[in-house]
């Protein structure tokens, strides 16, 4: 948590982006994005925004694969014995 804060004070220090800085942005995040990548190989034109909404989107469906996978871990771990249990935890957190 304490890294996050430390990022919003610094980004709320600086408030003052560039245009170049908002245009590398975009840029990179169209390069991860898996949807706005095909729309790039049919070489349509995506604007900033629909970049902008697709990683939120994007975002949020990584938020919820994670809650389910997090879901998912905790039933298996409820339904082991504790050794295995055990054994599991030590795993993830190496």
């Amino acid at each position: 948590m304490s890294s996050r804060r430390s990022r919003s004070r610094q980004s709320s220090g600086s408030s003052n982006i560039s245009e170049e800085q908002i245009n590398d942005l975009v840029s990179k995040l169209q390069q991860l994005l898996p949807e706005i990548r095909n729309c790039q190989r049919r070489s349509d034109k995506v604007s900033s925004a629909k970049i902008l909404q697709e990683t939120c989107n994007y975002i949020r469906s990584l938020h919820r694969e994670v809650d389910d996978l997090s879901e998912r871990l905790s039933e298996l771990l409820a339904t082991t014995d504790t050794a295995q249990a055990a054994i599991i935890r030590n795993l993830l957190l190496q």
